[in-house]
Parts: C-alpha cells; sequence; structure tokens
C-alpha cells in the first residue's frame, strides 16, 4: 500500500520563487529514487485558528506563510530505501533550503482511507 510524507513548511513571503526552484530541483530527486507523486502547495486560503492552525504549527514570524506538501511513495520500504540514499546524496544535503528547516514538521504515514474518483 502506498506511504505518504507530509511537511508544513514557514518560508518567507520573499522566497516564494526560490522555493519553488528548490522545490523543484529536490523533488525531482526524490522522484529518480521512487516517489510516485510530489504536491507543493502554498498557502491561499488558511485562517488562523482560536487555538491551533498551520500558522502556529511552525511558529511562523513576520512575513512568513506557510507551505503544506507531501511525497506519495509506492511503499514504505521504497521510502526508506531512497531516504538512506538520499541522506549520502552530496547535492541534496548541502543545498541550501530557502526556509527555515528547523521549524518544518513533518512525518511519515500509512494511508487508512483513501477514495478516487473512478474512471467513468
Amino acid at each position: 500500500m502506498a506511504y505518504i510524507d507530509g511537511f508544513v513548511i514557514p518560508v518567507k513571503l520573499s522566497d516564494k520563487q526560490a522555493f519553488i526552484d528548490h522545490a523543484r530541483q529536490m523533488d525531482q530527486i526524490m522522484i529518480d529514487e521512487g516517489a510516485l507523486r510530489i504536491v507543493e502547495c502554498w498557502a491561499d486560503d488558511v485562517k488562523e485558528g482560536k487555538q491551533t492552525d498551520f500558522y502556529r504549527s511552525v511558529d511562523r514570524q513576520d512575513g512568513e506563510t506557510v507551505c503544506f506538501s507531501w511525497i506519495e511513495w509506492p511503499d514504505k520500504a521504497t521510502r526508506d530505501a531512497a531516504f538512506a540514499r538520499m541522506e549520502q546524496n552530496q547535492e541534496m544535503m548541502n543545498t541550501p533550503m530557502p526556509f527555515d528547516g528547523k521549524r518544518m514538521i513533518y512525518g511519515g504515514f500509512d494511508p487508512v482511507v483513501v477514495l478516487e474518483k473512478g474512471n467513468g
């Protein structure tokens, strides 16, 4: 069954294009390593909550927004093997991130419900 990695990332509003460029470069490496699909999203309709929200989850600072991203893998074994190889990829490890990685939240998820529109 598929495996999903999810991310919420604080990014400076002024770094939108740098984020897109970085994502295109890094995402291609993950596709080459076996990822099936990667989606990078820039906040558009994200409300501030009363107790918690996406912004608080990454301690958003003035001039920042949040990005929500996910990677779809065929299974956890493929993801784990890819991550092990990527940790050895010097290009990937040495490429500066256009966001504060210390405030990024991320995790791996095992899908329990998947609904898809049929082909007919």
